[in-house]
């Protein structure tokens, strides 16, 4: 289930020891922007597991039922901390777009988290902004990252500004100008932000 990047974590300059990356529903674990993240973490000390879905692993394109795509996600989260010897509130949780959205979905259901990584967060179905994947935002009391691009069909600057202010954590957003959904030729810039901001929390 998980791809690990070569070669061990570097010095440590970031307050958590790992995280846990998951990819959007179309994607695969080894989705350039998540490489790119994992790359720009493990000089920074942190490990990543890259994971995928079930429905990946078993070569279908359909994505799992959500109690089954979060299942997986505390199954992941749960195995990176046993493997570093730490708590999964020790661990920062995410992704890209469905995976993300997962990841967050485990944490507002109880999976402790120490922070949330979420990449082009599909807020709405495209040309259906009515239907927002947004009730369980309330229950996030983690830091939050959204990093997405401003011209992302799955969610305006604003729309996402506005629904994002439920969330009782730390929340911050960072756009990529010109960008859409798939934030295509933009993984470093993606990896960069990323990286920062994990290495800045307390």
């Amino acid at each position: 289930m998980f791809a690990r990047t070569a070669g061990r974590p570097g010095r440590s300059t970031a307050s958590l020891p790992g995280a846990v990356l998951f990819p959007g529903a179309g994607a695969s674990s080894d989705h350039p922007s998540l490489v790119a993240i994992d790359e720009a973490l493990r000089p920074r000390g942190v490990a990543v597991f890259r994971s995928d879905f079930p429905y990946r692993l078993a070569g279908r394109r359909t994505p799992d039922r959500p109690p089954v795509l979060i299942a997986s996600v505390v199954e992941a989260t749960g195995a990176l901390a046993a493997e570093l010897g730490v708590g999964t509130d020790r661990l920062g949780l995410g992704g890209r777009s469905m995976g993300g959205r997962m990841c967050s979905m485990a944490v507002a259901e109880g999976l402790p988290a120490a922070a949330l990584i979420l990449i082009s967060y599909p807020l709405h179905p495209p040309g259906k902004p009515d239907r927002l994947r947004t009730d369980h935002f309330g229950e996030l009391r983690v830091p939050c990252l959204f990093v997405s691009g401003t011209r992302d069909a799955f969610g305006t600057p604003d729309e996402l500004e506005r629904e994002t202010a439920a969330i009782a954590g730390p929340v911050t957003h960072h756009w990529i100008e010109g960008g859409d959904h798939g934030l295509r030729r933009k993984d470093d810039a993606v990896a960069g932000i990323v990286a920062e901001w994990m290495t800045g929390l307390d």
